[in-house]
């Protein structure tokens, strides 16, 4: 679920990730970074997929969260990130949404731009309380109609922010490969690679060169636009325990989305069976589906805002960008 330990980077046309150094030299020699090297993975600009970022307050705190916004009509679709990431990690995804919804993707407390007076307490009621703040700072009383979408860490508080039932004029929720059995599981590997995780880089570029060769990610574009501003974080058991059961007791239409069908659980099994969430899996991408494969994500979120008609009058439209990966 999280990056791999540090390899050495390979510049392009170099030895492949795993060689030993003897064998990646004698294949090709060593040479300094090419211009066409740096290019393809310098940063990109939010602005190129987002049209505002907007600075939020919460009233008699110290609290702002940056969050980052697109379209302006339909649902709003508010982004929760995983651990590690940040609100552009929807960058891509929400370029392609924003047609048809509202896109809203929120830094999270210690990640990205958001300050708060403790960055360090990422407890599962904290993040939550968050969210809650934000949207009510946004919308007020009168929300527009609202789906929640959560990636991992993320997935974990917009379920738990579901489950208060304060949110009004929620209507969806889509949980983004996290299941409380196999996060639980992976949570002493996943501290273990954290541990050892790289903490400087030379350039922005190795750093996103790093998390598209030995990290998380699988398309380049994105992790241009997310991993700058990307932060260190520690996992916690409290994000995951009694996720499952929370999730499927969620008063709202759900599905969960995943990059494999071992990550289900019994509780979810049984749960898909009884027909209580929409389960579906997407096929080669990784833990970062959003990011990995962008415009497929994109049509699954605004299928599920047409097929469940929410907003004023639903989503409509004839055609829903067609997706490169068959499910």
């Amino acid at each position: 679920m999280e990056p791999a330990p540090l390899a050495s980077l390979q510049e392009e046309g170099e030895g492949e990730p795993g060689e030993s150094p003897s064998s990646a030299a004698a294949a090709v020699p060593p040479r300094p970074a090419t211009h066409h090297s740096l290019h393809k993975y310098a940063p990109l600009d939010w602005s190129a997929y987002f049209d505002e970022e907007r600075r939020v307050a919460i009233p008699d705190t110290e609290d702002v969260f940056n969050v980052y916004m697109a379209g302006s009509e339909g649902p709003v679709v508010f982004c929760l990130h995983g651990g590690g990431y940040s609100g552009l990690s929807f960058a891509l995804a929400a370029s392609r949404m924003k047609e048809k919804a509202r896109v809203v993707s929120m830094d999270l407390r210690g990640h990205g731009k958001s300050t708060t007076s403790d960055d360090s307490d990422l407890s599962i009621e904290t993040l939550s309380s968050d969210v809650i703040a934000v949207l009510r700072t946004l919308y007020g009383d009168s929300p527009p109609a609202i789906i929640l979408v959560g990636h991992s860490m993320g997935g974990s508080v917009a379920i738990h922010v579901a489950a208060k039932k304060v949110i009004r004029n929620l209507h969806g929720l889509v949980v983004i490969d996290v299941v409380e059995g196999t996060a639980m599981a992976s949570l002493i590997h996943m501290q273990k690679i954290l541990a050892n995780r790289a903490q400087h880089f030379p350039s922005i570029e190795k750093a996103i060169e790093w998390s598209v060769k030995g990290g998380p990610l699988r398309n380049i574009d994105s992790a241009r636009v997310s991993i700058p501003s990307t932060l260190k974080y520690d996992e916690s058991r409290e994000w995951y325990e009694g996720l499952s059961e929370k999730f499927l007791s969620c008063p709202v239409q759900k599905v969960l989305l995943l990059a494999g069908t071992d990550r289900l659980d019994r509780a979810l099994t049984i749960g898909q069976m009884q027909g209580k969430f929409q389960m579906v899996v997407v096929r080669h991408t990784g833990h970062a589906i959003q990011e990995d494969v962008p415009e497929e994500f994109a049509s699954h979120i605004l299928n599920f805002i047409a097929r469940n008609k929410i907003g004023p009058n639903g989503v409509e439209f004839h055609r829903i960008v067609q997706m490169h990966h068959h499910l």
